[in-house]
């Protein structure tokens, strides 16, 4: 059976073991750009061990930000900044990824600290967001505007160039963000798209839009190199997107090029009724793995080594992907390993720094 620290092959990678940093925004950016907190909060946790790290949500346009303050790769001058991160965390032996984004009608909104809530007037750097249809997600949210077909066209474009400049900036994989009630996940829900025309009403009608922008982004993304997609598995509400539906939407993301289904949950309404406990989650990522035959990864409460192992060696997921945990403690993967009677390479520099060339333990 495999094993946490085992290597996993994906296209022409090799992930050196199955831990992953989760997208995590950092609400930190000034107009899209990555900064050095960014740098410092990315390459942390490449330092720390993981094997895959991932940027937070990047916007593939301005509108499509969560916030005024969110990372952006809607520009040609957010390349350098990326590229920077990217070099290091290479240098550390582990892979780059970003996830690429658009917030629809959760954007122009407060981060979550500094004293607002709710809608960013213009005055203060806010904008008006997009929808399927004009329902704000809650009732201090903006008001969003319908997409008309002509801007959802233009959209599928702001992806597909968001990923060219991922490319450029060196990234090994892309992710898009289909999940937590974003844009995607705004078309695929009947909750929320009510739409009456070809990208409404019917099931294809909803998954119209994530698959012409995995399309998109397939036409310049590498062969070589994987492309992973994450979906909110349940609206954790009746007659909202479940986990039937996400199933056969993996299904037909792996015949476009996905190769891994990045397996999260809600988001999507106000109201939503989620049964949190330690991995809770993960019975979705082992669903879709199974039934899609697709590679997946697990996210939700996953805080102890040996829970981590345990999902991989029962085959429930391919990867484990950290977010607050890494977050407590960004060297999570190092400790993991000692803990679970494997090795993977310390820093050099913490190994020349400690008594006899071995890390204090």
């Amino acid at each position: 059976m495999p094993h946490l620290f085992d290597p996993l092959s994906l296209r022409s990678l090799t992930f050196p073991h199955r831990i992953v940093v989760s997208p995590m925004c950092q609400y930190s950016s000034v107009d899209g750009f990555a900064d050095d907190w960014h740098f410092v909060h990315l390459g942390s946790r490449a330092v720390g061990g993981a094997a895959l790290v991932f940027t937070e949500a990047a916007a593939v346009s301005p509108e499509g930000r969560i916030s005024p303050q969110d990372l952006g790769v809607y520009d040609e001058g957010h390349i350098a900044g990326l590229a920077r991160i990217v070099r290091f965390v290479h240098a550390q032996h582990a892979l780059a990824g970003i996830q690429i984004a658009h917030a629809g009608r959760k954007g122009s909104t407060h981060r979550p600290w500094g004293g607002g809530s709710g809608a960013v007037d213009r005055a203060h750097g806010g904008w008006q967001p997009v929808a399927p249809t004009d329902q704000p997600f809650a009732t201090n949210s903006p008001v969003p505007c319908a997409l008309t077909a002509r801007e959802i066209a233009g959209l599928v474009a702001a992806f597909r160039a968001a990923a060219q400049r991922a490319l450029r900036a060196g990234f090994d994989v892309v992710e898009i963000h289909g999940a937590h009630g974003y844009l995607i996940h705004e078309f695929l829900s009947p909750l929320v798209n009510t739409r009456t025309d070809e990208y409404g009403g019917s099931y294809d009608n909803r998954v119209r839009f994530c698959l012409e922008i995995v399309d998109a982004v397939r036409t310049v993304w590498p062969e070589r190199l994987p492309l992973f997609v994450r979906l909110s598995c349940t609206d954790w509400k009746a007659g909202g997107w479940d986990l039937e539906q996400t199933v056969e939407l993996a299904r037909r993301l792996k015949t476009r090029g996905v190769d891994l289904v990045d397996c999260s949950s809600g988001g999507l309404v106000a109201d939503q009724q989620i049964a949190i406990g330690p991995g809770y989650q993960v019975p979705f990522a082992e669903r879709v793995r199974r039934d899609a035959a697709i590679a997946t990864g697990a996210v939700g409460l996953i805080t102890e080594p040996a829970q981590a192992n345990a999902i991989v060696e029962a085959g429930q997921a391919d990867l484990v992907l950290l977010a607050r945990e890494l977050l407590r403690d960004p060297y999570f993967p190092l400790r993991a390993a000692r803990e679970l009677g494997r090795e993977i390479p310390w820093p050099a520099q913490y190994v020349r720094a400690a008594p006899h060339g071995t890390p204090h333990r």
